[in-house]
């Protein structure tokens, strides 16, 4: 009989003594247990690393790495270094995951024969939990999962996250986190998928995600994050999946990108002191339509033609398309909302 296969979860941590334990108990609490869990303690001021000592001196299948700050990135690449699994999976530190999370991704890789394994997961937000899973399963080409992972699609909820997937090891091995970056995920996640020959995609909710702890990454400088990560991290997606000899899903990449754009504006238009940023991003577009780019992605046939309109829009005039979109929202949404209830 084959042995199973070791699965090394990388759990990054940072000043989360308060969220620490309710997290390292939801992996030694794992139905599948042959597992190797790195606490990388990223230099804690807190108990956090007597706390990973603690459970390390507890359960010999945890070992602690305790280094100098370095953010999240380079924790999750301090993990990388010593991983010794076949598979590996990341969590962060003040999330949790469910009792089945790691056998029912492996199961599903072995079954498959896919080098990933992504799940969905829940929000969890101080307003309540969502959770839209319908615990359906599907198997994907690695050109069926990277149209969904690029495109969208509202079955197969693929995102950049590393932590709601189960990556074979043998895939990402010499593969880094960008350090000094947020939206880290963006890119690594990318070239694992340009690299696989299949995903499998498991529509249930094993992963909680904490969204709104107060100081978390997410809540600082949002702007800032956007502008000097995400943006750049998008557009390195576009040339890195252009350079993997994929053109046209590069051009759909581009199109959501530009997309994205739009919603950031609109984002960065709703506080005063974000608008410098809002001013930056019509900047950027419309350098891209003096280079002709924006043009050329938009003769796409699958370019939806009131995203055609809104573009044009907002390089004639970004402001009046701001309140545009506010009067939509506010008067037009709600009243065919209520037209569909009423039948």
């Amino acid at each position: 009989m084959d042995r199973e296969a070791l699965v090394t979860v990388i759990v990054a941590i940072y000043n989360i003594e308060e969220y620490l334990p309710r997290c390292v108990e939801s992996i030694l609490a794992q139905t599948y247990q042959n597992l190797e869990i790195i606490l990388v303690d990223d230099g804690s001021v807190d108990a956090s690393g007597q706390i990973c000592d603690d459970y390390a001196n507890a359960d010999k299948r945890i070992r602690v790495i305790h280094k100098k700050n370095g953010g999240l990135s380079d924790a999750r690449n301090a993990g990388l270094d010593v991983a010794a699994g076949d598979y590996i999976g990341f969590v962060d530190g003040d999330d949790w995951v469910e009792p089945d999370m790691y056998r029912a991704m492996y199961t599903a890789c072995e079954r498959e024969k896919a080098q990933v394994a992504a799940c969905r997961y829940k929000q969890i937000t101080r307003s309540g939990i969502i959770d839209a899973s319908t615990a359906n399963s599907v198997s994907l080409s690695k050109a069926e999962a990277l149209e969904i992972y690029v495109c969208g699609n509202e079955k197969c909820l693929i995102y950049n996250s590393v932590w709601s997937k189960l990556f074979q090891a043998g895939l990402i091995r010499g593969m880094r986190f960008p350090v000094g970056k947020n939206s880290e995920d963006i890119m690594f996640t990318t070239k694992a998928f340009c690299k696989m020959d299949r995903l499998v995609y498991l529509d249930t909710a094993y992963y909680n995600y904490v969204l709104d702890r107060e100081g978390s990454i997410m809540n600082e400088k949002a702007g800032e994050r956007r502008l000097k990560d995400e943006i750049p991290f998008w557009r390195e997606q576009i040339a890195y999946i252009k350079g993997a000899g994929m053109p046209g899903l590069s051009d759909k990449a581009a199109y959501h990108f530009y997309r994205r754009m739009l919603f950031y504006y609109i984002d960065f238009m709703e506080q005063k002191q974000t608008r410098m940023f809002a001013r930056e991003i019509v900047k950027q577009l419309r350098q891209d339509k003096k280079l002709g780019e924006i043009r050329r992605i938009y003769q796409a046939d699958y370019v939806a033609a009131g995203d055609k309109v809104r573009m044009k829009f907002a390089l004639a005039w970004p402001e009046a398309y701001y309140y545009i979109v506010k009067l939509y929202d506010r008067f037009v949404i709600p009243l065919r909302i209520g037209r569909a209830a009423h039948g």
